[in-house]
């Protein structure tokens, strides 16, 4: 029998195939439907509304969600024959709040290669990450022009709070600026440090409108921050507020620093952030965090049950 592919893109799709699913993609669509069903619309930043029978989210919402054609969605939870592009199916993993389990579970059933920005970028190279050692007790870190970051020295690593801890999706600067209350807390300027950043994604993302990665980032932070929304709004872009930089670190307290960028190649891409002492202050409290952050990584190196890591106040 003879079947027609169709290419999964937004926009009208065209005239739907009719076979029988085979095992694959009935999976997929039930395990899609079972996503959508478990997720409220106040967790993605909807209103619920009086007549909502449904439960969890309606189909056209999580197709208005990834930024795919309703009847395009439909077509995947009723196990038809179509492939999905991975920046689709990403899409997808973002609007339905995957954890990194259930990703790589809907990657698998789709056939497709993720192209998560938390994989090993290729700018990361080994000699990168061993300058980001030589540069401690300085703090240093590669981020992407979307605040992902890609990697970081064990003195940046606590900085502003323990990243290691965090699932790799939530490794990012803007995210943590509005949703963190550990990296809330050490943001000296708060309120014009998250301006700054807002307005900053938004004039990056004038070149990446059609990436379901950006809108996926997008929608979560509008979804769970009401500053964000608030600073989304003013529709400001590339706000500078200079390169010094003050953090209240929990382990050594305030922290004084100049920001240096070294980008990685066009500037629209990854950079290189390195933070040097303003004063002898910082310099020495540098220090001390180095030694705290490099014991606190030594600490969970080894075997469960050895002796933890020293408290701040031994610091």
């Amino acid at each position: 029998m003879t079947t027609t592919t169709v290419q999964g893109d937004p926009g009208q799709p065209p005239r739907a195939p009719a076979q029988r699913p085979d095992v694959r993609r009935r999976e997929l669509a039930e395990f899609l439907r079972s996503r959508r069903e478990r997720i409220s619309p106040e967790q993605v930043g909807l209103a619920r509304g009086s007549r909502r029978r449904t439960p969890g989210l309606r189909r056209e919402e999580v197709a208005h969600l990834s930024s795919v054609g309703v009847t395009w969605y439909t077509w995947l939870e009723q196990a038809r024959d179509i492939k999905v592009s991975p920046q689709v199916l990403d899409a997808l993993a973002r609007a339905l709040l995957l954890d990194p389990v259930e990703r790589a579970h809907l990657f698998a059933l789709a056939g497709g290669v993720d192209p998560d920005p938390t994989t090993p970028c290729p700018q990361v190279t080994p000699a990168l990450r061993g300058m980001l050692e030589q540069l401690e007790p300085f703090p240093a870190a590669v981020q992407n022009s979307r605040y992902d970051l890609l990697a970081y020295n064990s003195t940046y690593g606590v900085l502003m709070r323990d990243l290691d801890v965090l699932p790799p999706e939530d490794r990012n600067c803007l995210w943590l600026a509005f949703t963190d209350d550990a990296w809330r807390a050490a943001l000296v300027d708060r309120a014009n440090a998250q301006r700054a950043m807002a307005a900053r994604f938004r004039a990056s993302m004038a070149e990446h409108l059609g990436d379901p990665a950006w809108k996926a980032l997008l929608a979560r932070l509008r979804g769970a921050s009401e500053e964000f929304r608030a600073a989304w709004d003013r529709h400001e872009v590339d706000t500078n507020t200079g390169y010094r930089k003050s953090f209240d670190n929990a382990v050594v307290g305030r922290l004084n620093l100049e920001q240096t960028p070294l980008w990685l190649g066009p500037k629209a891409g990854p950079v290189l952030l390195g933070y040097v002492p303003v004063d002898e202050e910082t310099k020495e409290r540098l220090g001390r965090l180095e030694t705290y952050a490099r014991d606190l990584r030594a600490r969970r190196a080894q075997p469960h049950g050895a002796r933890p890591a020293r408290a701040y106040a031994e610091l």
